[in-house]
Formats: C-alpha cells, structure tokens, sequence
C-alpha cells in the first residue's frame, strides 16, 4: 500500500511540473503536404510532415516529374522550400513549367559532394522554418546511396519528428532504410506517336527511296509518360499502387 501512495505522491509532484505527462495521449493525425498529383494523394494521402519520405526509381522513371511536381504544389500554396541539389542537375528554365514559385524556393547546390549536400539537409531541418525539404540523390549511383551511413537518416529523422518540415529524398535506389514514413518506387514508360510525324523541314538532296521528303523517318514525337508508383512503406490491406501520366510534351526524339 506504501509504495501505491508513494507512486501516487510522485505523480502529483510531477504533475504539477509538467501537466498532463502521465496522461495517455490520443495520437494526433499526421499532417501531410499534398504532392499535386490527385491519384497520387489517393494512394498516399499526401507527403507526411514530420518525417522522411522517399521516392526511388531508375532514370526515365519519373523522379524528376514527381519532384517537380511536389515543389509546384508546395511554393505555389504558402510553403518556403529548399532543394539540394547533390549533382547540380535541377534546370530551372525546364522545372519553371510545372509552375514553381522559385520566389519560394532556396536551391543549393553541392557539386557533386555527398557530405556537403547531407550537411546542408541538417542546417535547413534545424532551421524549422521550410515546409519542404528536397534532397535530390537521383544522379548519386546506387552503390554509393546505399554506403550512406545510417546515423544520418537517424539524425534527419529525429530532428524533423515534431516539426511542421517534410523532408523528400529522390533516389535511384532505396537508402533511407527503415527511417522513412513513405517509401514510393517509380518506374514510367514513355509515350510516343503512332504514326511518324511530317517535318516542315525538307532535306536539300533527299535519298530516292523517301517518297515524302516531308517525313523524316528516323523522328517521334514524344506525347507524354505514364509514371507507375509502388508503395512499399505503409503497406496497407488495400491498393499499393497508383498510375499517372506526365502532361504531354511538345518534345521530339530521334
């Protein structure tokens, strides 16, 4: 009995420091930034705040389109965001049609140097004040994503639990291991014309066996990219994919 009366005195002592500590909390729903892709947010629900999500694919796969895609939503609806770009391949000219806001976008770029780019993640989550968080590895090759050592995912985790920033790794490979909230694996497939399309460009001696010197054989236009997107963490018992296509693109190919 003395040591349930003892337990009880201690509580109340420390009750009246530190409020409700021994209460059992209800558990706040998580707060997420919408990716601007509706069939995206239907699958995921949105990029949690708080925490790491990761987003992996080969190239071609549809990395860049999705991040692209996030940063718009994000700066055009109040967020202030960074990208850290390891390998300075972020082409602003070619993003600016997503529609970003980069009055509301810090951009910063590591040369190619994977301890600079991972020390300038840790001062903007330290910061507080980003709602988004872009760490581009996408360039980095898979071996050396991987070789990343695991206190730094620890760390960006940590510092972003109670935070209102979404921190959003793109990738070729998996490397945050289990310290991401959302784990997403891309794969896309380019879309082409049917049928070749004319040129109104007429080569100066055209070869004979080229009946229409109109149509260049060896061109396609390329009209867009389906992107599939694979949830390997949360598993849920419902549906863990989701499939979208890229606006068209006035883009051609030979």
């Amino acid at each position: 009995m003395r040591v349930a009366v003892s337990k009880a005195e201690i509580e109340s002592e420390i009750a009246g420091r530190f409020g409700d500590a021994f209460k059992v909390q209800e558990k706040v729903a998580a707060f997420t930034i919408s990716s601007g892709i509706s069939d995206l947010d239907a699958l995921i629900g949105g990029v949690p705040r708080g925490a790491i999500s990761e987003a992996f694919g080969p190239a071609s796969s549809g990395r860049t389109s999705l991040m692209t895609a996030v940063l718009a939503y994000a700066t055009t609806h109040e967020e202030i965001c960074a990208l850290v770009d390891t390998n300075d391949v972020f082409a602003p000219t070619t993003a600016a049609a997503s529609g970003i806001d980069f009055e509301r976008l810090l951009w910063v770029r590591c040369a190619a140097n994977i301890e600079h780019a991972f020390k300038a993640v840790d001062l903007l989550l330290h910061a507080g004040g980003f709602g988004l968080v872009v760490l581009d590895l996408g360039d980095v090759p898979g071996k050396d994503a991987r070789r990343i050592i695991s206190s730094w995912w620890y760390r960006f985790r940590r510092t972003i639990e109670n935070k209102p920033t979404a921190l959003f790794v793109m990738a070729e490979e998996s490397c945050t291991r289990s310290c991401a909230a959302l784990t997403l694996e891309l794969s896309g497939a380019a879309e082409w014309t049917k049928e070749r399309q004319a040129q109104n460009v007429v080569p100066l001696h055209p070869p004979k066996s080229i009946v229409n010197p109109l149509r260049l054989s060896h061109a396609n236009l390329l009209q867009g990219s389906s992107i599939k997107i694979n949830r390997h963490r949360p598993l849920t018992a419902s549906t863990n994919e989701a499939q979208f296509k890229v606006k068209n693109f006035l883009l051609q190919a030979s």
